[in-house]
């Protein structure tokens, strides 16, 4: 059987172990949660330490900056008037670097997928 040595060697790849990889970041006033592919959700304060840092003790190493928007949209500014600083996620632009240099892009607050029937 001259096919069962590719067998064994594609066996053997899908066993190696996949760093785990950036799927969601949310943002509050204070807080960065970044949650990863395996479900392990790391979390930082990036107000504090200045709008970048590095998630410690999370997956293979991820650093992260967090760019603040201005607000102009006026019934924003409405809502958040209604309901108070800090109610609302902050308007931000998230990139989340990995340990191989890799950006990850996000958005807060995430962008709604429309509707489909």
């Amino acid at each position: 059987m001259r096919w069962m040595p590719g067998v064994l060697m594609l066996g053997a790849c899908a066993a190696l172990p996949v760093a785990p990889a950036p799927q969601e970041a949310r943002l509050s006033d204070q807080e960065l949660v970044l949650v990863l592919s395996d479900g392990t959700a790391c979390r930082a304060d990036w107000a504090a330490a200045g709008g970048a840092g590095r998630f410690e003790d999370c997956g293979p190493g991820f650093s992260y900056a967090v760019e603040t928007m201005e607000n102009p949209n006026p019934l924003r500014q409405v809502v958040q008037a209604l309901v108070g600083e800090g109610a609302l996620a902050p308007m931000a632009r998230v990139v989340i670097t990995d340990a191989a240099g890799r950006a990850h892009v996000f958005a807060s607050p995430p962008r709604r997928e429309p509707q489909r029937d």
